[in-house]
């Protein structure tokens, strides 16, 4: 989402307008429709400088009217959209400034902050991992079988199981039966890659 910034860890001290690309080369796609690249053909040359972050492909802008010479307290993107769009700004409202903090302090507290919230879903992912598959699974799958044939069935139970201590199915034995020594993660593979076929 476009919006006004400060990031010490990439911009320094600068206050930045960062440019959601798709959002703005779509404004000028609209507007312009020179069918040049907008920061090369409008910004640069209104006096709009691009500041990389990282190697993210994300960046920052700064320049006259924008990040500099303006009221803090009443930022707006309109100097940038008559750069772009030959058109005077219309925008009304002011945004604010989001502030990311990035000390190594900060940065460890939000690791683990995210490590806190994902840990029940990673739970989940390690356990399906093991868990046997499902009877609604299986049986599911053997429907699927018979709908697309054994021989389909068997090229996608291969590629499901390969890398795992789970053979292939024998050519005797019933697909039902083969279904059941999946794992539920697994299981939901095979699900997903059968269903996609006519």
């Amino acid at each position: 989402m476009s919006g006004f910034a400060r990031d010490p860890k990439y911009y320094g001290d600068r206050l930045v307008y960062e440019p959601l690309e798709r959002k703005w080369a779509g404004y000028h796609a609209r507007h312009c429709g020179c069918g040049r690249d907008w920061l090369e053909a409008h910004a640069v040359p209104a006096g709009f400088t691009v500041i990389p972050r990282g190697k993210t492909g994300y960046y920052g802008l700064v320049g006259p009217g924008l990040t500099e010479g303006v009221d803090e307290e009443k930022l707006t993107a309109n100097a940038l959209w008559e750069a772009v769009t030959g058109q005077p700004g219309t925008q009304t409202w002011y945004e604010g400034v989001h502030i990311t903090c990035r000390t190594p302090e900060s940065e460890a507290a939000l690791k683990e902050h995210y490590k806190q919230v994902y840990a029940p879903a990673q739970e989940r992912r390690k356990k399906a991992k093991t868990v046997p598959a499902t009877e609604a699974q299986v049986k599911y799958l053997t429907t699927l079988a018979e709908k697309v044939g054994k021989e389909l069935f068997d090229a996608e139970f291969a590629k499901v199981v390969k890398g795992s201590d789970i053979a292939p199915r024998a050519p005797r034995q019933r697909c039902a039966t083969a279904a059941k020594r999946l794992t539920k993660e697994r299981a939901h593979k095979l699900i997903t890659a059968l269903v996609g076929h006519p």
